[in-house]
């Protein structure tokens, strides 16, 4: 039997044992497959060297939507999304804005927030944490603290801001985590864009936790992670850690149906280390197609 046709056979054995929900979560009309997403760091290396002709590649892969980064300074990519038909939700941002504002009034964030609506933008996404703004429980605090006055900012202006995890959110500080605190002290405005690669390498449970957040997750990302590491993994991930959905450890079928009954708005392919970017992420939509 082949890879393709063990897939096929697995995915239609869940398929027809789970429930009606599980049937409409793996639908091929699903609403994440139709408009399933990538992020464009993934291709980081080949956007600098030619943005155009890589998003046509993006596009002609079947992918519908590019989430963008290091936003506002990315009119290139914004050009030759337009250009090629993808489209544009969501973007990584220079998050110093949100995390640690010049000024109370989050004058840079607002700036931020002005072309975001310009280009019809409607999800933010605060994608890392200095290690300055991480050392202690209180550290991630001050951080909540300041990403809630800028959600209450953005959501005035019609978008949805997130933060993405890595796996040094899960690291124990004392009886608790940073993660921990974000989920106790982030505001309704303020919502999560779950990376299930790190929330599996931080040692949890990414069906359980996306359970547990519903109503609180706005986006996903969909990324694979070697089978026999020692988990947890909170610092140094190595490169070869990060594979094609498919040829990890991580089962996206659930974690697909966890993100509809959540309230997701959007699911995104990503993989940040690769020896060949483009054909990894057309080997992770062929995934996703056969399931």
């Amino acid at each position: 039997m082949t890879r393709r046709s063990f897939l096929r056979t697995s995915a239609a054995s869940s398929v027809f044992a789970g429930t009606a929900q599980s049937l409409s979560a793996l639908a091929a009309d699903n609403t994440y497959r139709k408009n399933i997403g990538i992020q464009l760091y993934t291709l980081r290396n080949e956007l600098k060297a030619d943005t155009p002709g890589t998003i046509k590649a993006i596009a002609d892969a079947g992918y519908k939507q590019g989430e963008m980064y290091g936003f506002p300074n990315c009119d290139d990519m914004i050009k030759a999304s337009r250009d090629h038909g993808l489209g544009m939700n969501s973007t990584h941002f220079e998050w110093e804005t949100a995390v640690n504002p010049s000024d109370e009034g989050f004058s840079g964030f607002k700036k931020i927030l002005e072309k975001a609506n310009r280009i019809k933008l409607t999800h933010l996404v605060v994608p890392y944490l200095h290690d300055k703004d991480r050392k202690t429980l209180d550290g991630y605090k001050r951080v909540a603290g300041n990403l809630n006055k800028a959600a209450v900012i953005a959501k005035k202006a019609g978008i949805q801001l997130a933060y993405h995890n890595h796996s040094f959110e899960y690291k124990p500080m004392g009886d608790s985590t940073g993660f921990d605190v974000f989920v106790k002290e982030f505001a309704p405005e303020m919502k999560f864009e779950l990376d299930v690669f790190w929330v599996k390498a931080g040692g949890v449970d990414p069906v359980t936790l996306i359970k547990k957040l519903t109503g609180r997750v706005s986006q996903l990302h969909l990324k694979d992670l070697k089978k026999g590491l020692d988990l947890p993994i909170y610092d140094g991930m190595p490169k070869e850690a990060f594979k094609e959905l498919g040829n990890g450890m991580i089962s996206m079928e659930p974690i697909i149906e966890a993100g509809k009954a959540a309230g997701v708005a959007h699911c995104h392919v990503e993989q940040d280390q690769s020896p060949n970017p483009l054909a990894s992420i057309k080997e992770s939509i062929a995934y996703l197609k056969s399931l």
